[in-house]
């Protein structure tokens, strides 16, 4: 099962992260930290795997890693996860993400982090893998943009009203109101 998701740039600052075990946010903080000192002191020529640290898990789970350029895309797991499953999981994420945001990159995550998050949802919920084909990511992602697309007409549409009703000129057409003469209405009205 996977406990957590971290991506972190070079300087440790984190991008996304989602936990699928409770932490209380400071403990969240230290894990990403200390998480952040484990992955980053590692040589680039060196295997992606390692023991959890002591916050995480400590030797009963693994962190996976890959390095893209200023991010690290870390998967904190136990040891029913397969390793080469999981960097190819990471590698299916940061895919998708490059197809979303074409040539995907920090500030995408900064940005667009409900879009990150929702393709995340797409290939993990509750700490369990989903879908691994991108082509199906993609396809649920277009879906919900769709739909995005449908809901912004249906909230342009108070406003379309307002602009119609005031194409109406209504204030002439009250002035062009013809009523009758309240003094004589009145005259004829007979208790």
């Amino acid at each position: 099962m996977i406990k957590a998701i971290l991506v972190f740039n070079n300087h440790g600052k984190p991008r996304l992260s989602k936990f699928y075990q409770y932490f209380d946010e400071s403990l969240q903080q230290q894990i990403i930290k200390e998480t952040f000192q484990l992955v980053s002191k590692r040589d680039d020529n060196v295997c992606n795997f390692l023991e959890g640290g002591s916050l995480i898990g400590g030797s009963d789970y693994k962190l996976i890693y890959r390095h893209y350029a200023t991010l690290y895309f870390v998967f904190c797991v136990d040891s029913s996860e397969s390793e080469l499953g999981i960097l190819d999981l990471i590698q299916v994420f940061v895919e998708t993400l490059d197809k979303c945001f074409e040539n995907v990159c920090e500030l995408d995550l900064i940005f667009h982090a409900d879009a990150v998050h929702h393709i995340l949802a797409e290939l993990v919920m509750g700490g369990m893998v989903l879908q691994t084909n991108m082509n199906d990511i993609m396809a649920r992602i277009e879906e919900q943009n769709k739909l995005v697309k449908q809901e912004a007409g249906i909230s342009a549409a108070p406003a379309r009203a307002v602009s119609a009703v005031k194409s109406m000129n209504i204030p002439q057409q009250i002035k062009d109101i013809k009523l009758p003469d309240l003094p004589q209405a009145i005259k004829d009205l007979k208790f």
